[in-house]
């Protein structure tokens, strides 16, 4: 997997001076918390749902061996195909020679984060096959030649004037200026789309989940062009994670249930399918055609680690949406397809920890996301768990490494640490300016701490430090 999560401090400095980007996430702060909590308001204990998800997933990686197996079986007996691959690029390729076989000229595809990971789109165009994504999001990144910024709202950071040229430069179509109203661009949008559905010949779509006791495969949508792609194209190709099986139906409804309400706010997707095999004698429609890729790409490796809760993942993208870090910076500043707290987690287990040292030291640590996790990833956990590996490695800057050795050394002494924290009150809080009623804030901090009020202003401290703060408390309960 490619990232540029490096570059991740220069990305992020301009992800916050985009202001369509801003102005989106400002959406996404405001509006996505809120119908969650209303969601799992209106559900019967929402908490104790949540356990049952949880346990769920940690019977699928616990028996992920025995599930997959049971799994191939019933896809095999339904007259399906099921290939495994080892790496991204063990899939592109099995993929392209899928294609091949049935003398693939065009393909269709729906949203997939595991098509995203693998780069699948640019490994069939290189082989020379036309794909067309036709989520509406995922198609106008792909005209812009773009990255999702989120897992469901991919092209979040684009605005209307944008998608207008992007349209206008790539549709074909003669006008005077790009369009600009966003009803007449969603059906040209159809237009273009529905002849590709007609014309293709191979549908690829993902997979929420695979159900091991039937061989289903389950893919949840909010526009249905997913049923699209796998019922008109005579081949359907799944392509997934090994890490999404699940052992029943029963099961499936459990995760089905605490996924709509993270992801969207509501009990059910607008379209949610079970697909099990090709076309069956004396049926009408569907695939001639049924294959299921299962990708590993690094993910068994997980097992034996610290790491494992990670793969109970859902691709809800609850924490995105509650993370101060994601809202404020958004996909793209991370550098890989997966972003958030579960892409900090993720894509260092993917990609590698040198390469994306940035994104674990991306977060404030409050705990939001881990909250309202739906399977209950202890994600704060692992983020520490990847600034210890960084900091084992000696990958953090040789100035990170210094101000930590100072923070440790001042925190080894009581009176050190008692004596910095006072003139170090003192100090900030000369540094304040006041606000409303007896409130300060700090609107720009001097040299190395500087980037802490770049973009936003913080409270100034009391006084007096905590500890002698607790001090006059003890003795005035004493008294």
């Amino acid at each position: 997997m490619q990232t540029t999560s490096k570059h991740f401090r220069a990305q992020a400095r301009e992800a916050l001076a985009n202001e369509t980007l801003q102005a989106s996430l400002e959406g996404v702060r405001r509006v996505m918390p809120e119908i969650r909590a209303a969601a799992a308001d209106r559900c019967d204990d929402f908490a104790a749902l949540c356990t049952q998800a949880k346990d769920v997933r940690q019977h699928s990686i616990d028996h992920l061996d025995q599930l997959l197996a049971t799994f191939e079986q019933q896809v095999v007996a339904a007259g399906g195909q099921v290939h495994w691959a080892r790496t991204g690029e063990e899939a592109t390729q099995i993929i392209a020679d899928l294609c091949a076989s049935v003398d693939c000229r065009s393909i269709i595809k729906s949203k997939s984060m595991v098509s995203e990971e693998i780069e699948l789109n640019s490994a069939l165009e290189s082989a020379g096959y036309e794909v067309t994504e036709t989520d509406l999001g995922e198609y106008i990144i792909q005209l812009r030649g773009e990255k999702p910024s989120h897992i469901l709202a991919p092209s979040l950071h684009v605005s209307l004037a944008e998608v207008g040229e992007a349209f206008n430069a790539k549709h074909g179509i003669e006008r005077d200026a790009p369009p600009t109203d966003a009803g007449e661009m969603l059906l040209e949008a159809r237009a273009v789309l529905r002849e590709k559905f007609l014309s293709a010949d191979v549908g690829i779509t993902g997979a929420n989940f695979l159900v091991a006791e039937t061989g289903g495969v389950v893919v949840v949508t909010n526009e249905g062009n997913a049923d699209l792609s796998m019922s008109l194209p005579d081949t359907h190709i799944v392509v997934t994670g090994i890490e999404k099986v699940v052992r029943s139906l029963v099961d499936t409804g459990v995760l089905l249930r605490v996924l709509a309400r993270s992801a969207i706010g509501e009990r059910l997707s607008n379209y949610t399918t079970f697909v099990h095999g090709p076309r069956q004698e004396g049926e009408i429609s569907g695939p001639r055609g049924f294959h299921v890729v299962l990708v590993d790409n690094g993910r068994s490796q997980l097992l034996g680690t610290g790491f494992r809760d990670m793969l109970r993942c859902i691709r809800c993208s609850a924490c995105l949406n509650h993370c101060p870090v994601y809202t404020a910076v958004g996909g793209h500043a991370y550098g890989s397809v997966y972003s958030g707290p579960m892409g900090a987690i993720l894509t260092p287990a993917f990609a590698g920890l040198p390469g994306t040292v940035h994104l674990p030291g991306a977060s404030t640590l409050c705990g939001r996301c881990e909250s309202i996790c739906p399977v209950g990833i202890p994600l704060v956990k692992l983020l520490r768990r990847w600034r210890e590996a960084s900091h084992a490695q000696s990958l953090p800057t040789a100035g990170e490494r210094f101000g930590l050795a100072c923070w440790r050394l001042v925190n080894r002494w009581p009176l050190v640490y008692r004596l910095v924290t006072k003139f170090g009150v003192i100090l900030v809080r000369s540094l304040s300016v006041p606000g409303t009623g007896q409130q300060r804030w700090l609107k720009r901090l001097p040299s190395f701490t500087a980037l802490w009020t770049q973009h936003r202003d913080i409270p100034a401290p009391a006084g007096n430090s905590f500890q002698a703060q607790w001090r006059r408390h003890r003795a005035g309960r004493k008294s």
